[in-house]
């Protein structure tokens, strides 16, 4: 998208009046197939048939999802979400919940060996499916091994849901890796992350995550990472503390070649510390990376709405087209069969509260659409 945002900062527009043109490049319009979601597809077609126009991919550019790779202009219209989970256990649960103490009347925690809902196949076709039907062209899953995934689950959810997935591959932080990564050389593990990546078909590196204060093993991973991406050319998005060493994730894998154009630094709709978060989106966008609000639409719409005036204040910046969405989908309770919002919820349940503080539709395909095929498509080494 071609936005002067030097320009737009010292004009004095009005929050409406900039959003409006924010979203004059992005095109307009979603896929009339967003059966359960009728807003999402008002837009007129030949307006989002211009916007497909305006959107360019290098010469030989994939998607690479776990059962084929397909060029960003055929990979439906609907939103891709960036940031989702769809294979889980209960180990890895365990492992977060020793990180804190229990909340005083929290239910007991579930025994590590029994199955997880994201075990289930049956209710996992299900959700996906339900995404399908909301608007969802194709699913980013963040985990990995250390975290409980199984890239069998998903290549079989793939097949069995119809759903294009996406398989982001390496280590998530400190907390889940496995006593090897301690002892393991940079290089070598460079040398294993490339090979599991060719073998596992992984369409990015993701979710590769940082501690409150990066560990001297987790600054070993981000730059093993970044070495592997500029092998492979697959694109990254990370975890943060809530925001925390974000800036310092860009120095780490800028150090070791990453194009920023093809990293995410995630979780930055949670930085409320206090306020310094306009400033660090800022830094973070005009650097190159996008900005990653992945934890969108939850079960309580309250709790959505610093989230909102985030956006709002990230559009007005200029940075439109560095923005993407994801909801981190990980419980039951967010499950549709258990009333919840869904895989799709940043879309069908955070998305139409950016519209009623009058985000346009152009802005709104633009990070839904757009932006998410921009950061995905690399041509293969």
């Amino acid at each position: 998208m071609a936005v002067d945002r030097d320009r737009d900062r010292q004009s004095g527009l009005t929050r409406r009046d900039a959003l409006g043109l924010l979203g004059s490049a992005a095109g307009i319009g979603l896929t009339a197939a967003l059966t359960d979601v009728a807003q999402l597809a008002a837009a007129p077609a030949q307006a989002g048939a211009a916007a497909a126009r305006t959107t360019r991919y290098p010469t030989g550019a994939v998607i690479r999802t776990l059962l084929k790779d397909i060029p960003p202009d055929q990979i439906g219209s609907g939103s891709i979400l960036f940031h989702e989970h769809l294979s889980y256990n209960n180990a890895f649960f365990a492992k977060l919940r020793s990180e804190a103490p229990p909340r005083a009347g929290a239910p007991p925690p579930p025994d590590p060996k029994t199955p997880y809902f994201m075990e289930d196949m049956n209710f996992m076709v299900e959700e996906v499916q339900a995404a399908a039907k909301d608007g969802v062209s194709c699913i980013v899953d963040g985990g990995h091994a250390d975290m409980g995934t199984s890239v069998a689950f998903l290549k079989q959810l793939s097949t069995k849901s119809g759903m294009p997935i996406v398989k982001g591959g390496g280590y998530y932080r400190q907390l889940t890796y496995p006593p090897k990564i301690h002892t393991i050389s940079e290089e070598a593990l460079v040398e294993e992350l490339v090979r599991d990546a060719v073998a596992q078909r992984w369409g990015a590196f993701g979710e590769i995550g940082t501690s409150d204060e990066i560990t001297p093993d987790e600054r070993k991973m981000l730059r093993a990472v970044g070495k592997a991406h500029v092998r492979t050319r697959l694109p990254i998005f990370s975890h943060t503390a809530n925001g925390k060493c974000a800036l310092e994730q860009i120095d780490i894998f800028e150090g070791v070649g990453v194009d920023l154009k093809h990293l995410v630094i995630g979780h930055m709709c949670c930085y409320f510390d206090p306020e310094p978060w306009r400033e660090v989106h800022r830094a973070i966008a005009k650097r190159g990376p996008y900005v990653g609000f992945d934890r969108v639409g939850g079960e309580q719409p309250q709790r959505d709405q610093p989230r909102v005036e985030m956006v709002l204040a990230f559009l007005e910046g200029g940075y439109a087209d560095q923005a993407l969405f994801a909801s981190d989908f990980s419980s039951l309770s967010s499950a549709k069969r258990s009333g919840g919002g869904g895989v799709a919820r940043a879309a069908t349940r955070f998305v139409p509260m950016l519209r009623e503080r009058g985000v346009k539709e152009e802005t709104i395909h633009g990070i839904l659409v757009d932006n998410s095929r921009r950061f995905l498509a690399f041509v293969p080494k």
